[in-house]
């Protein structure tokens, strides 16, 4: 299961996951392409490419069973409801990639500008509707004797910007959300390692996803970090997946590196 996989990283995960033998349910809010609006800061409500509906295609091209599954973070019964219909239909969830962010206004706010309904809503999206999923996927992988959660975190959940927001740098809400997620793979591995439950996080580092692209000029961000595509954390992902012994269990592992020093990608960055 890859939560957020209509663009961006989540979609590129479960093309991946595909590619590398897996049946994958996708979760989004958009399931038909033309629905994706950009609902962010400086998105201003332009049209988004990507759908459940297209990931899920692209998965069946590469041999994987697909899952459509309609959900939105702010919405708890939805991702419950979610998780019940994958095992309904799957017999059980041996794989959760939480990926999926809320993606609307706050998370590149300066602290000023910011509102405590922001922050909450930052709070409730990127870090209770994990914690949901989580609980709502753990019995059923106890049940089948284990199973492997992997959280896509963010480098903005341990280091500090080096710029305001604006000018290169990021928001309060954003990196706070992220950085109370941040916390929950190794607390888990810790509670529930001895139940056969593994867990990572996984900081994809500067990515040019389809909304970075379109939000990145306005954010203060073009040309001040050299991006990878979204097909580099996946490919980091979906290893390891498939190797979670090579790291320690509640271990935060770094996509870009991983994928260059396993060879998991070519190179693309560009030559100094």
């Amino acid at each position: 299961m890859v939560t957020g996989a209509t663009r961006g990283i989540g979609k590129a995960t479960a093309v991946a996951l595909a590619a590398a033998g897996w049946d994958v349910a996708v979760t989004g809010r958009t399931l038909q392409a033309g629905e994706g609006r950009a609902d962010s800061d400086t998105g201003g409500g332009r049209p988004l490419p990507g759908s459940l509906e297209e990931t899920a295609a692209l998965i069946r091209e590469e041999g994987g069973d697909a899952l459509t599954l309609v959900a939105d973070l702010h919405d708890h019964a939805a991702l419950r409801a979610a998780v019940s219909h994958l095992v309904a239909e799957w017999g059980g969830i041996d794989l959760l990639v939480n990926n999926a962010v809320d993606t609307g206004p706050g998370s590149m706010v300066s602290i000023m500008e910011l509102t405590v309904g922001q922050l909450e809503a930052k709070l409730a999206a990127n870090v209770v509707a994990q914690f949901v999923l989580v609980q709502a996927v753990l019995p059923g992988m106890l049940e089948r004797g284990g199973g492997t959660i992997i959280d896509v975190t963010s480098h903005t959940a341990t280091a500090d910007p080096t710029a305001p927001v604006g000018q290169g740098g990021w928001g309060l809400a954003y990196a706070a959300s992220k950085a109370a997620f941040h916390r929950f793979s190794p607390l888990l591995a810790v509670e529930m390692g001895g139940q056969g439950i593994r867990s990572f996080n996984v900081d994809p580092g500067y990515v040019e996803t389809e909304r970075q692209q379109l939000n990145a000029g306005a954010l203060g961000l073009s040309g001040r970090y050299t991006g990878a595509p979204p097909s580099v954390p996946a490919a980091a992902i979906a290893w390891l997946a498939e190797h979670p012994d090579e790291f320690a269990n509640g271990a935060t592992v770094r996509a870009q590196k991983l994928a260059l020093t396993h060879g998991l990608h070519p190179d693309w960055r560009t030559p100094p």
